[in-house]
């Protein structure tokens, strides 16, 4: 048994200023499939599930206006507001959604700011914690998109600043427009291809909301007898695990695994009673480079 196992800090100060639990909840899951239009399944059984993750303690809630469109946001409000002292909701804009295959990048001024009025009147709430770019418009300067970000936290609609999918180059030239409170971004133990971004949230104090934290379907061969290996020493499964190792991997990774299950839910949370040692991290991580 490894001698130097470790709990990993279970609050991070998203922004400075909102404590949260690092192992958050993402709603893609509530909208149907490809994120588009309603689950088959009963909505109340969504509501139940976000009631549960918030009785559980989760305190950071991750949507986009385009989940559904608009059907995850929606029902956050139906299952949460009014909402309860310290919860988070973080949201997006910036894409618009014409079909479950057609994504548009949208970050023209005078869109950014009518899609945060609607994610605010669908959210039921005067301000959003965090509002996220959910992806830079290429056709629209960078200063454009940030500074309406800027005018809507100036005019009190939006607290604090984030990104979805950028690079460290995108990341460096938005911080010096404005404070970036997170970025989203790919990354899990098979694809650490934003490792260098991830290093550069940790030297602003920037939280890391990795998208996909899950993906451990793909482990074969030495990969999987690894991932075997730490789940039975910890007694938990290789969803479990994966989480624990973001946990354990930097203070800044903020998961926000999502699930329309309430027993999904709960095997999820408990990743974060886990705790992995060095011994357990370089075995999962060795082997997953093979």
């Amino acid at each position: 048994m490894d001698s130097e196992i470790f709990s990993p800090a279970p609050v991070f100060s998203l922004g400075g200023g909102l404590p949260v639990r690092r192992l958050g909840y993402g709603t893609a899951q509530l909208a149907g499939p490809g994120y588009w239009g309603p689950r088959h399944t009963d909505p109340q059984d969504a509501v139940a599930v976000l009631r549960r993750a918030v009785e559980r303690g989760v305190n950071l809630i991750d949507t986009a206006d385009n989940y559904g469109p608009a059907v995850a946001e929606e029902l956050i409000a139906e299952a949460l507001h009014p909402y309860p002292e310290g919860l988070v909701i973080a949201t997006k804009g910036g894409v618009v959604r014409t079909s479950a295959d057609a994504w548009h990048i949208d970050g023209r001024p005078e869109s950014l700011r009518a899609m945060c009025d609607a994610s605010l009147r669908r959210l039921r709430r005067e301000t959003i914690d965090l509002y996220q770019l959910h992806r830079l418009d290429p056709k629209v300067p960078l200063a454009d998109q940030i500074g309406t970000l800027l005018e809507l936290r100036d005019a009190g609609k939006i607290r604090y600043l984030g990104l979805d999918t950028v690079g460290p180059a995108e990341l460096t030239a938005a911080l010096a427009l404005a404070p970036i409170a997170s970025v989203q971004n790919r990354y899990n133990l098979l694809d650490r291809g934003s490792e260098e971004l991830l290093g550069l949230c940790e030297r602003h104090g920037i939280a890391f909301l990795p998208w996909f934290p899950l993906g451990n379907g793909g482990l074969t061969g030495g990969a999987a007898r690894a991932m075997d290996l730490v789940a039975e020493r910890h007694g938990a499964s290789h969803g479990q695990i994966a989480l624990a190792w973001l946990l354990h991997r930097s203070s800044v990774l903020l998961p926000t695994p999502g699930t329309g299950s309430l027993a999904h839910l709960e095997e999820n949370l408990a990743a974060a009673d886990l705790a992995l040692g060095p011994a357990d991290m370089k075995l999962l991580e060795d082997a997953a480079d093979r």
